[in-house]
């Protein structure tokens, strides 16, 4: 029988989440989970839940973690016979204990980036909303300035991407991920990776799980991506 293999990916906003998340799913395998993906798509659905984040995403504030998990969870006891990577999710130690009621994960990747780089990152950094589709005006810049590839709609800045809001946004995110990094390297499955360029980092992370499957991703579930 195919072994399963749960993994998650944290860092701080403009870490390059997202990037390395879909390498690693195209490289292992392994279905990619957003729990931004599933926040618009509730909010799309116009679900019970989904009427809950709006609450929370229009007034640009963090969804609370009662209503993280009652999103996320149903769906990952959908997976349960899944291998898949997470990324947004558990981003506290109480949606961290929720998950560890439901399954156990065999990796946690920590992006560690430098708070220059990240300022210079998200200062660059536009998005469709609807989407949830990145751009940065540096190394990934959309075909028309101010525009969504596929739709063609006008790209915002976020207020919290701006440089005057970066600080505040950043130490919020140390305060709560470390108590979940402490859970993790106590579980000996928490792997941190520090640098400026995502394209240099790929390899370590590449090369560790490469390892870590023994360099056979086909022994492990496969999945359709989305």
């Amino acid at each position: 029988m195919a072994k399963l293999f749960r993994a998650a990916i944290m860092g701080p906003p403009g870490s390059g989440k997202g990037t390395i998340s879909r390498r690693i799913a195209q490289s292992f395998g392994l279905q990619y989970l957003s729990s931004g993906h599933y926040l618009r798509e509730s909010i799309a659905a116009n679900t019970e839940a989904g009427a809950l984040v709006r609450t929370y995403v229009e007034r640009s504030m963090l969804v609370p973690d009662h209503v993280m998990t009652r999103l996320m969870l149903p769906r990952l006891e959908q997976l349960i016979d899944q291998s898949w990577l997470l990324d947004g999710f558990p981003r506290t130690l109480s949606q961290a204990n929720a998950m560890n009621d439901l399954c156990q994960m065999d990796m946690v990747i920590s992006l560690n980036i430098p708070f220059e780089t990240l300022k210079e990152r998200l200062s660059a950094r536009w998005v469709h909303q609807a989407s949830g589709r990145v751009y940065n005006m540096g190394f990934n810049p959309p075909r028309v300035q101010g525009k969504d590839d596929i739709t063609g709609e006008p790209l915002i800045q976020h207020d919290d991407d701006k440089p005057e809001a970066l600080m505040a946004r950043l130490r919020h995110y140390k305060d709560v991920a470390k108590p979940v990094m402490d859970l993790y390297k106590s579980q000996g499955i928490l792997h941190s990776f520090s640098g400026t360029d995502t394209d240099r980092i790929w390899p370590y992370i590449n090369s560790l799980l490469s390892t870590r499957m023994h360099t056979q991703p086909s022994d492990y579930v496969q999945t359709q991506r989305p």
